[in-house]
């Protein structure tokens, strides 16, 4: 699904409008993005757990050219997904 069409069905479910929807939408990435930066674990409960893991730096070789390069650290952010939400889909 794409953000537009997220915003649009969110807006639609909640009776707000598209920009209150965005808005809030942006708003919970920007804490997510802040708060997995700092290594902090988010759990939504009934949706699942959002967690920052820094990934150390690596010695990587390109397979297209066989050479070899040193990948940064960097944080990934991973998503767990709540048992409840697992029974729901299935």
């Amino acid at each position: 699904m794409e953000h537009k069409t997220l915003v649009d069905t969110l807006a639609r479910n909640l009776k707000r409008s598209k920009k209150d929807v965005g808005n809030l939408l942006g708003a919970f990435i920007g804490v997510v993005e802040e708060r997995c930066t700092n290594l902090d674990l988010i759990a939504v409960p009934g949706f699942g757990t959002f967690e920052g893991r820094k990934r150390n730096e690596a010695v990587v070789t390109d397979s297209a050219t066989g050479k070899r390069r040193l990948e940064p650290p960097r944080v990934e952010v991973t998503f767990t997904m709540s048992n409840v939400l697992k029974n729901k889909i299935k």
